[in-house]
């Protein structure tokens, strides 16, 4: 794992279970990202009061999300994620900027030996993890760890659950320029897991440029 200036790379949270604040309480388990937006801006304007409280729910109900569909496809992302087990929260999501804005949870529960984590996508996907296990919070280290290492059945581009979407989307042609915001990394505990992520992001798009221009370059010096 490369290593950013100014990440505090050995930062742990005392629990997950600990709220920071207020509006940490309220969106700790809301999995519609849009709504989870919404959220934010009518807080900080003050205006929560006028929110419908469907919309405050961890789970949004079938009318609100034939509602939300409604206004826009990517008001689906996060919506179809499966419910939480007993004790169980979000600590970090990917979102991806595809059609629906899909969503992919990590989530943390209490078990005997401590801590266990698991990933979840809104597909059913089979995910593996390097650290399922841990009996106390994970550093911000080891978070990155599970996006950078963890793998998806179905994603078989290379780069982990971090690069591997975008890896997907280059391979079926897409412009990595236009890949640069594609996947986005981040979690209300660990503030600055998206920071190290955008640094990964940005060096993926130097390098693949680089190495397209390279073969383009052989290419026409070969022909």
């Amino acid at each position: 794992m490369k290593k950013y200036p100014s990440i505090k790379y050995g930062f742990r949270p005392r629990s997950y279970w600990d709220d920071l604040d207020p509006l940490s309480a309220i969106l700790r388990n809301v999995t519609g990202e849009n709504r989870r937006q919404m959220i934010m801006d009518y807080w900080a304007q003050g205006r929560l009061d006028e929110l419908d409280p469907n919309l405050l729910e961890d789970l949004a109900d079938d009318d609100t999300r034939i509602s939300l569909g409604r206004i826009h496809p990517s008001f689906m992302g996060g919506e179809y994620l499966p419910g939480y087990h007993v004790g169980e929260v979000e600590i970090a999501r990917i979102c991806l900027r595809s059609t629906t804005s899909d969503v992919i949870s990590l989530r943390a529960r209490p078990n005997e030996a401590g801590i266990a984590y698991r990933i979840v996508d809104e597909y059913e996907g089979k995910f593996f993890l390097p650290i399922t296990q841990s009996k106390l919070p994970l550093t911000l280290a080891e978070l990155v760890q599970q996006f950078e290492d963890g793998e998806l059945n179905e994603l078989d581009w290379g780069g982990g659950l971090s690069l591997g979407y975008n890896n997907m989307n280059a391979d079926a042609g897409s412009d990595f320029e236009e890949l640069r915001h594609f996947t986005r990394i981040s979690s209300s505990i660990y503030r600055q897991l998206e920071s190290h992520f955008e640094h990964v992001f940005e060096k993926w798009v130097q390098e693949s440029c680089a190495q397209r221009d390279t073969e383009k370059a052989e290419k026409g010096g070969a022909s």
